[in-house]
């Protein structure tokens, strides 16, 4: 993956985690940004996907994400 030095890191206000890139915004509140895997876990819960399951599935995103 290649990452932009000029990138401005972030810190989501869910996970706490640093991230850079273009944020997700919250499906809460409707204007919160947070990082793209709490994006992701907010998506998949309002599907009724369990916390297990998300887990799993941010692996294989991070896994094809990274190449």
């Amino acid at each position: 993956m290649k990452i932009n030095v000029n990138a401005q890191i972030k810190i989501c206000p869910l996970c706490r985690k640093a991230y850079h890139g273009v944020p997700a915004l919250s499906r809460k509140d409707n204007k919160t940004h947070i990082c793209q895997d709490c994006g992701t876990r907010e998506a998949l819960d309002g599907i009724g996907v369990k916390a297990s399951e998300q887990d799993e599935i941010l692996k294989i995103i991070h896994k094809y994400m990274d190449k």
